[in-house]
């Protein structure tokens, strides 16, 4: 009878509750957040107005996809505007992947981003293997703080191969980093219609 129960103990032991075997959701997870202007070469076409620009753009921005490697479990997407927004992205390193026509694999890595970090992406340009910042003095990583004014930690992270300062922000300037940002100029221009 003890043999049995033994047996019977292992066998509730090698059966039992296993640890999950998937990527976890960080407990200090980053927001990623920008906007996708074009992709490299874009726009280099015959007839190029207001109109045919708008609809080629409004086209782009319905075809890119956008995830996280590693991180299936990100929520947020890109909007008919073509700003993005991520929220449960993993700190530290990380690729954020999009897929365009004219950029199939167009990969923006993000290195040594703190946990609860804000990483603000403007005005990407999609290419190849990579991404160009159409303005790179306006990418930012801010992190939350209870200061009055913003400054710098003395800590970089890099983003698409750019060393940039991390910040710590006031807590109230903070307030969209789970908002879709708005790309200048707001609206795409309106196509033309025919009554």
């Amino acid at each position: 009878m003890k043999r049995v129960s033994a047996a019977f103990s292992l066998l509730l032991l090698a059966c039992g509750p296993s640890q999950p075997g998937g990527p976890v959701v960080s407990k200090e997870p980053i927001s990623v957040r920008g906007w996708v202007t074009d992709v490299d070469g874009g726009g280099n076409g015959t007839y190029r107005t207001v109109e045919t620009e708008a609809a080629r753009k409004a086209q782009l921005y319905q075809s890119i996809n956008v995830w996280v490697e590693g991180a299936p479990y990100v929520s947020g997407g890109l909007q008919e505007n073509g700003s993005f927004l991520l929220l449960d992205v993993p700190p530290g390193n990380v690729t954020i992947s999009f897929a365009a026509p004219g950029a199939p694999d167009a990969k923006l890595v993000l290195q040594n981003v703190p946990g609860n970090a804000d990483v603000y992406v403007p005005a990407l340009v999609l290419a190849k293997n990579s991404v160009k910042f159409g303005d790179p003095a306006a990418v930012q990583v801010r992190m939350a703080a209870q200061i009055d004014k913003p400054h710098p930690t003395g800590r970089y992270a890099v983003v698409a191969g750019q060393k940039i300062a991390i910040v710590e922000t006031p807590l109230g300037q903070l307030t969209a980093r789970h908002e879709f940002p708005t790309p200048p100029g707001g609206a795409q221009a309106p196509l033309a219609t025919v009554k």
